[in-house]
């Protein structure tokens, strides 16, 4: 064979190899694919575990700490909601810290942060957290080079001292490749709903791909320790990441069933003369589909008036 032909043959086989390549992983893909049918019932069967693990956590005094972090759109938002769905605040309570304050900024770092940290019986999901220092602040220039290499220096510490003190910490790291977080920041600007979601930042985020790289390299090889490791989630599939990382969580967290017994309800205590009040006293909310008439629109109008009285005597 001529070298020509030769070079011809190995580029056609070069072309092969990437189609068949490209064809094994999609099939691969549509194998993955849940049915929404199969995802709801295992979310389902997911969120009653979270509830026993909850009320365990209650009854056992536990103080657990989940930190979500990942690219912007990897879907941390979506497993949080899930999370909590079923569950009670007072129990599980999710912090989503804002910009710091001009007073926050003079302060220790993870001081803001300290106030947030659960007490016995409670568990928190960091929606963020501390590691805004070395994603975000450094690579936007939000933090000098000195306080950042400071947080890579005290974050391993910090972390240390939680754990010691009977935390259970937990840090999820969710990955997702730029054609995805493309796709879907796309799609919160078509949908009126998501548009909230997408701030100048994370349209900044998208020119420096590169650079959040390299950031979140550098902090797993600083922060990834024994106590408090770093697991990562592929989050490509937003709902196999979901209850990729739920069942993770139950499993981390050694939990027994302590859902209560259901309650007996007595019969109901028999009126005792109780007259209820003419209705018309009240104002009610119409029906969505309803026309208001005009006595409804006057009402509402006037109800949406500050300081207005409504022309009812004092008694």
């Amino acid at each position: 064979m001529s070298k020509k032909n030769k070079s011809k043959h190995e580029e056609k086989n070069k072309h092969g190899d990437k189609a068949e390549k490209k064809q094994k992983k999609e099939e691969y893909s549509a194998k993955r694919k849940l049915s929404e049918k199969d995802y709801l019932k295992e979310m389902s069967r997911l969120q009653i575990e979270l509830v026993k693990l909850q009320e365990w956590i209650k009854e056992k005094g536990l103080k657990v700490v989940v930190i979500f972090e990942g690219r912007d759109a990897a879907g941390k938002g979506g497993v949080i909601k899930r999370i909590m769905e079923r569950l009670n605040p007072r129990i599980v309570k999710v912090v989503a810290l804002g910009t710091p304050t001009e007073r926050e900024k003079t302060q220790w770092y993870f001081q803001r942060y300290i106030p947030q940290l659960p007490a016995a019986g409670e568990m928190v999901l960091f929606d963020r957290s501390w590691y805004n220092r070395a994603g975000v602040e450094h690579v936007m220039g939000f933090c000098t080079q000195d306080e950042y290499r400071e947080f890579l220096r005290a974050c391993p510490e910090f972390e240390r001292m939680l754990v010691r003190s009977g935390i259970i910490l937990i840090k999820y790291w969710f990955s997702v490749n730029d054609e995805i977080q493309e796709k879907r920041f796309q799609d919160r600007i078509k949908d009126p709903t998501k548009r909230w979601k997408l701030s100048p930042m994370d349209v900044e985020s998208r020119n420096r791909w590169e650079d959040y790289s390299r950031a979140k390299d550098a902090m797993f090889a600083h922060t990834d320790i024994k106590q408090a490791p770093w697991f990562v989630v592929t989050a490509d599939d937003k709902k196999r990441a979901r209850l990729n990382c739920i069942n993770h969580l139950l499993h981390a967290i050694p939990y027994e069933d302590l859902t209560p017994k259901p309650m007996p309800l007595p019969p109901r205590v028999k009126s005792q003369g109780y007259v209820r009040p003419p209705i018309t006293d009240q104002t009610f909310v119409p029906d969505f589909d309803a026309e208001p008439n005009d006595a409804q629109a006057l009402t509402m109008h006037l109800h949406l008036q500050p300081g207005l009285d409504m022309g009812r005597e004092e008694t």
